[in-house]
């Protein structure tokens, strides 16, 4: 952490790393409030956004005045980091109380309206003694460590910051797992994300064992069954592949990518069959860029079948 008397930025800065040395969020504390009319870019911004949240916040160190203005969260980002703005007062005189950047899978975990930092607002002094602790703040019941362990996985798995590494996922989501999530869709999809993991390095009986134990939790979960139907088929299993595809679009109709697999599992016994859902994927995919390349292979299928 760096205090505001040698910060640049004349704020609290916190800087987070996980444990393999990337930096994964910032933190910016003005408890004293910044004037953003010098930062005619950031009132800009922050003019074409929509709170995501509004509530009062007494701040200690603005005038009583001032701090009995409404204060609005903030969210923008781009493709992989998301950043928060704690603002107060009106649009045409904002203060900045905090500002976050944080990679996607750490929003939860380094948002400003989380308790803790919204404490260094309440209580810059430290000092909380004597007095009845606000509800104001968000609050994880699940122990921060599966959490930080579950982000970190997302992190390597997804290839937020360098490349893609399923060696670092799959020990962080085992540690997400031993720390003990309490919410069945945390542990389900613990379970979910470490089968992907294992899937991406090519254990593909340990990948089904952490599928089968995430339905075994969470039950007839369609992203969980297409994936499970995904590793069935690298195992060479045909037929559970094609029923775990089959109860994915059962669960969600408009399933698109459980579609596409659905098609590719038909096609050597069932062409009709594969025929009809690859024409079901390309109309729930229609004028998505996304899905271009597999958009084109999917017409040239249908030509084949139909002749």
């Amino acid at each position: 952490m760096l205090s505001s008397n040698r910060s640049p930025s004349h704020g609290d800065e916190s800087y987070f790393f996980d444990e393999d040395g990337t930096l994964v969020g910032v933190i910016f504390t003005f408890p004293s409030g910044l004037d953003l009319n010098p930062f005619p870019v950031l009132r800009q911004t922050l003019s074409r956004l929509k709170p995501v949240l509004e509530f009062y916040l007494s701040v200690p160190k603005l005038s009583a005045k001032t701090s009995m203005s409404s204060t609005a969260l903030y969210e923008t980002g781009d493709e992989k980091t998301t950043t928060q703005y704690l603002v107060l007062g009106p649009r045409e005189q904002p203060v900045l109380l905090q500002a976050s950047m944080t990679i996607d899978p750490y929003v939860r975990l380094f948002s400003p309206y989380r308790r803790e930092f919204l404490d260094r607002l309440r209580h810059p002094s430290g000092q909380k003694s004597g007095q009845q602790q606000d509800s104001q703040g968000a609050e994880d019941k699940e122990p921060f460590l599966s959490l930080q362990q579950f982000a970190r996985g997302q992190t390597a798995q997804l290839s937020y910051c360098g490349v893609q590494n399923y060696d670092i996922a799959a020990i962080a989501y085992q540690k997400a797992i031993a720390s003990g999530f309490t919410n069945k869709v945390w542990q389900a999809e613990a379970h979910h994300k470490l089968g992907l993991a294992w899937e991406g390095k090519g254990e593909y009986e340990k990948a089904k064992t952490e599928m089968l134990q995430s339905l075994t939790i969470r039950p007839n979960t369609p992203e969980i069954l297409n994936n499970l139907g995904t590793v069935y088929a690298k195992l060479g299993d045909k037929a559970n592949a094609l029923v775990s595809f089959e109860k994915a679009v059962t669960f969600r109709p408009n399933y698109a990518i459980a579609r596409y697999n659905l098609a590719e599992a038909y096609e050597p016994t069932n062409p009709k069959r594969a025929l009809s859902e690859y024409e079901t994927y390309l109309a729930l995919v229609e004028g998505i860029p996304e899905e271009a390349g597999r958009i084109a292979v999917v017409q040239q299928r249908i030509k084949v079948l139909k002749h």
